[in-house]
């Protein structure tokens, strides 16, 4: 079963849209796994010296891997946080690349909302709808 977590995260660390993608009951270990991740995202952001090439780059691409999960990180140019928690440890990094590259298009059609009240929690159903969307499509542009 592949697990994945999608998270938003302004530059405060304040959660803006979290969902779990799981019928396990683990989903409070998969947010614990989640709020790690974000301390790896800050130390690479602040450390550009081991990032060099890198300091542009808004894909952060793998933080860490454990026995059961990846987690990858995307910054976007106004310090919101994406972290995505996989069970697939087989995943490609333009899949992954893909999925924030749609991920962010998503975030930013919902925050354009006129109605959208910054730095609130998106609530909009169209947005989880979107993000369903995107989730269901992960890995499968590498087969088409």
């Amino acid at each position: 079963m592949l697990y994945i977590i999608a998270i938003l995260v302004t530059f405060k660390n304040n959660p803006l849209y979290i969902q779990s993608f799981t019928e396990a009951d683990d989903a409070l270990k998969l947010h614990h796994i989640v709020h790690c991740s974000l301390d790896v995202v800050d130390e690479r952001v602040n450390n550009p010296k081991k990032s060099g090439p890198m300091l542009n780059e808004t894909f952060l691409g793998l933080l860490y891997p454990t026995e059961n999960y990846k987690v990858y990180g995307y910054l976007t140019n106004t310090k919101v946080k994406f972290i995505l928690v996989t069970t697939d440890l087989d995943v490609k990094d333009a899949d992954v690349r893909n999925f924030f590259r749609r991920f962010h298009a998503a975030y930013v059609d919902a925050v354009s909302n006129p109605f959208h009240v910054p730095g609130k929690k998106i609530t909009s159903r169209t947005f989880a709808d979107r993000v369903s969307s995107i989730v269901k499509s992960f890995g499968l542009s590498s087969t088409v």
